[in-house]
């Protein structure tokens, strides 16, 4: 079955969105990077730990992960920060 929208995998990263988790803080700069970029299509690369496992069995109504999607976590902090560099709906 097809879903209505898929990852375009061959799609380029075209520009972080926020600061970089150095610029924030969040990171030693050695093996935890955590970042969100806008790819060259204009979806969205968010780069963070990954929970899917601990929060699998504890989603709200409504809510499904794929068994190729994965939930991660980022700081709120770097969300915030990206604020201004996402366009309103």
């Amino acid at each position: 079955m097809d879903r209505a929208w898929e990852a375009d995998v061959s799609a380029p990263f075209a520009r972080r969105l926020g600061k970089s988790a150095a610029e924030l803080g969040t990171s030693d700069g050695r093996d935890e990077c955590p970042d969100i970029w806008q790819l060259a299509n204009g979806d969205i690369a968010v780069i963070g730990t990954d929970a899917t496992d601990a929060y699998r069995d504890h989603l709200p109504d409504g809510v499904l992960i794929g068994d190729d999607e994965r939930l991660v976590v980022i700081p709120g902090a770097m969300l915030a920060a990206a604020k201004p560099d996402i366009p309103d709906a």
